[in-house]
């Protein structure tokens, strides 16, 4: 069975409090958008993983889908099976790649072996290998509260609009991204901001960015040139590096170094 993992982009990201078990409450809006790997799971003699494409870093036996395939294997009476991913999503760049892959190797193997998992049990499963993965078992775009698994549909509706995505390939870890943060209760709810499309450019935020375009200035100086090409909105998605622009015409391709990774398409 063969499957396309989709990324997703974060529009606005709030970063509420620290709780007492070290992780943070926050707020953002999850957007699937258009740029996809590629997974393939079949039945086998023996459990493997191989992959193509991008080159995924670290030990190949550590991968998600493999953590998602051993986390139902507990539960199920699954046989083994062969696992390809073609990997187009660039990793560590605010794009979710990891955990949508993760995500769908669930709903496959759910499908490809009739376990007949519920919606919340599933929810439970993808929750468990990562904060952004239960996201990818909806189609919607969600409102991510608590440490990002508590999801509510949002009204929010890009298509019809241009995304251009950049990736400076410039890794930011986690512990980076909160070093830099200050946990505060905003002036608006994020769901009152995400209904002023009009006015995101001035007040729809990603609370790592700043910080991190202190560290990096090239990733704002990519926002601003998204700008200046005539996005009408543009932000760096979740912890980053990837940024991206929205655009109501088709944008020229911005003059980049050649190990950036880029990607336009309407949505």
């Amino acid at each position: 069975m063969i499957t396309f993992p989709p990324a997703k982009i974060n529009l606005g990201l709030q970063i509420l409090l620290k709780r007492q078990d070290g992780y943070h409450e926050l707020a953002t809006c999850f957007y699937r958008v258009p740029l996809t790997d590629i997974l393939e799971i079949l039945p086998a003699e023996e459990t493997t993983f191989t992959s193509s494409g991008l080159a995924i870093p670290g030990d190949p036996e550590q991968n998600l889908c493999l953590k998602a395939y051993d986390l139902l294997r507990k539960d199920f009476s699954i046989p083994p099976v062969h696992i390809h991913l073609h990997k187009v999503i660039p990793m560590g760049a605010g794009l979710g790649g990891g955990s949508s892959d993760a995500s769908s190797t669930l709903i496959v193997l759910n499908k490809l072996f009739s376990l007949n998992i519920q919606t919340q049990k599933l929810h439970e499963y993808a929750a468990s290998l990562g904060s952004d993965c239960p996201f990818f078992l909806s189609g919607k775009a969600m409102l991510a509260s608590g440490t990002g698994t508590n999801l509510t549909p949002v009204s929010v509706e890009l298509a019809g609009n241009y995304l251009y995505i950049i990736y400076p390939e410039i890794h930011v870890s986690t512990a980076e991204a909160y070093s830099g943060v200050s946990p505060h209760e905003p002036n608006e709810s994020l769901n009152t901001i995400l209904q002023q499309p009009e006015n995101w450019k001035s007040i729809l935020k990603n609370d790592f960015e700043p910080s991190i375009v202190r560290r990096y200035p090239e990733i704002g100086e990519l926002i601003d040139q998204l700008y200046k090409s005539g996005a009408w909105y543009s932000a760096m998605s979740g912890s980053g590096s990837a940024v991206f622009g929205l655009f109501k015409q088709q944008p020229a391709s911005l003059d980049l170094p050649a190990n950036y990774y880029s990607f336009i398409k309407k949505i």
